[in-house]
């Protein structure tokens, strides 16, 4: 199948990710990426009647990076917790297919998470190659980033033994998303918030089939992949909000009002899923280390309303100005703690590079930069 968001457009066969009938024929490779000789100057010659400058494009070929970054950690969730054959079973009409102990333990925490992961890993994948499909559309270069796919990935059954961009295997969570959004107080106004769990230098997949043999294990590793979706999506709510203050073309805000729109409906129900793992009948759970309370027995901070597992949606908070009423709305919404920059920072942080070259990061912050300077 060609690849429709490579300009290479070179041919990758991922098939045994999308057996699914879900995801057949609809998101078959998300390896694009970035050319070398692209620059913001290039895009400062790109204008026509209706057309966008430099600010635009490089908002554009940054949320591209992102959604390709997005879609390659995403279907290494998916091909070892999502609804496809992975591992391949042989089932009877009207039985229900075996799930592998990390389906299963996704499971626990909503019976139908793996389906939730295979429709994200969709998303993603659609978000990246429109991005790029519109950049070309305009005579700009889109975002290619397959010769930085060189990273190891899972070595479990169900896993593609392919280069990967990000590594899920060593991942420092941020999760104090989880208690922001449970606060009255605004990032932006320089409020900060603690972890809700401490998740230091742990896998989110199971990296070998050992993982599958120990509950407990297998449990921990499900529960930390759950307030990794949250932190993931929490971003990319963030990130389309702050580029939407900043482009020009109304096309384009129509673009990023509309995916921006799309990753907060992925946030709320990994809000949702996170909490899940930490309250009865999953919590507590522990292995080597960590361990995920029940929060509602137990609550790992005070007020417990911060940490309340039931409270899904936004809580209202400052915004705009101190002297206005609270409102429920996406924080942050600025450069600082929600812009371009911010999420590669952010990212580097979670560990999702752990193993990339210089270059990669190095044209991941030049990327960051640019769309960061384009102003209305």
């Amino acid at each position: 199948m060609e690849n429709p968001i490579s300009n290479t457009r070179r041919s990758v066969d991922r098939r045994s990710f999308m057996k699914s009938g879900l995801l057949a024929g609809g998101a078959a490779t998300i390896g694009a990426g970035l050319l070398a000789n692209a620059t913001s100057a290039r895009a400062q010659d790109w204008k026509d009647d209706g057309g966008l400058d430099a600010g635009d494009v490089a908002i554009l070929r940054f949320l591209a990076a992102a959604e390709i970054i997005e879609s390659d950690l995403w279907i290494q969730y998916a091909e070892l917790g999502g609804i496809g054959d992975n591992p391949p079973v042989e089932v009877d009409p009207g039985e229900m297919a075996t799930l592998n102990a990390y389906q299963t333990a996704l499971s626990a925490l909503d019976s139908d998470g793996p389906q939730y992961i295979t429709s994200n890993t969709i998303d993603e994948v659609s978000h990246a190659t429109f991005l790029n499909a519109y950049l070309e559309s305009k005579g700009a270069d889109p975002v290619d980033f397959d010769e930085f796919r060189t990273l190891q990935g899972s070595q479990a059954t169900g896993a593609e033994n392919i280069g990967r961009l990000t590594n899920l295997m060593h991942l420092n969570v941020d999760t104090s998303w989880f208690v922001r959004y449970r606060s009255a107080t605004n990032p932006d106004f320089g409020a900060t918030f603690p972890q809700a769990v401490k998740i230091s230098d742990r896998t989110a997949i199971p990296i070998t089939n050992a993982d599958f043999n120990n509950p407990n294990r297998i449990q921990v590793i499900a529960n930390t992949a759950a307030f990794h979706f949250g932190y993931i999506e929490q971003g990319g709510s963030s990130l389309y909000a702050v580029m939407s203050q900043k482009v020009k073309h109304p096309e384009v805000l129509q673009i990023t009002l509309g995916i921006g729109g799309d990753e907060i409906a992925h946030f709320l129900e990994w809000v949702d899923f996170a909490g899940n793992g930490v309250q009865a009948p999953v919590a507590p759970v522990s292995d080597s280390g960590l361990t995920f309370p029940d929060f509602f027995a137990n609550p790992p901070l005070k007020p417990a309303s911060l940490v309340q597992p039931s409270l899904i949606f936004p809580v209202p908070c400052e915004f705009i100005s101190p002297n206005l009423p609270h409102v429920s709305i996406i924080r942050p919404l600025t450069d600082r703690f929600g812009g371009a920059v911010a999420t590669i920072a952010s990212f580097t942080a979670d560990g999702l590079f752990v193993g990339q070259s210089k270059k990669f990061l190095a044209t991941l912050q030049r990327m960051a930069v640019e769309a960061d300077a384009a102003h209305r």
